[in-house]
């Protein structure tokens, strides 16, 4: 199960992948917010990313949201698709090696899925980072896959369908 990520980037394979982890937005969503006047905070996130977290789950590959924000919508997503969730974390590297040492799992065969700045420190510690189309270019360049997907727009489903159907 390899594919080519029309980067001429390596291949990558989905039998050395321990865990995948994403950054919530700007990968589940496109990276804006709606907040109402009471100061409520709402996103959209696209449902084919569902179907695309259910094909991972159906390989058995762990899955983990670790997001900086603080935010009741990362958690009842997280919750509605069965995944980990780690918010409200300063240092998302730090907390990946937390996460890696806990589960036995060497950073090199974790994946993580980030679209901006402050996913670069733990991209560069990881195996496999990947790029929503439309990532921050510091984030492309270090990303061994950029999808053709922008940020919710089916960032999942797209990166399932490469690696699962491939």
């Amino acid at each position: 199960m390899e594919f080519f990520n029309f980067f001429n980037r390596p291949k990558i394979s989905l039998k050395s992948i321990q865990a995948i982890i994403f950054d919530f937005d700007g990968v589940f969503t496109d990276n804006k917010v709606i907040v109402d006047e009471d100061g409520k905070e709402s996103v959209t996130c696209n449902r084919a990313d569902g179907l695309g977290i259910r094909m991972f789950h159906a390989k058995g590959i762990p899955l983990l949201i670790l997001s900086t924000e603080t935010n009741p919508v990362v958690a009842q997503r997280a919750k509605k698709l069965v995944l980990d969730v780690i918010q409200g974390i300063e240092d998302k590297k730090a907390a990946l090696l937390i996460y890696c040492q806990e589960n036995r799992i060497d950073p090199q065969n974790i994946m993580y899925i980030g679209n901006d700045v402050n996913d670069y420190e733990v991209m560069g510690i990881v195996g496999y980072p990947v790029a929503p189309k439309d990532a921050h270019p510091k984030i492309c360049r270090i990303a061994k896959l950029v999808l053709s997907k922008k940020g919710g727009q089916g960032v999942i489903k797209d990166l399932a369908e490469k690696l699962i159907n491939s």
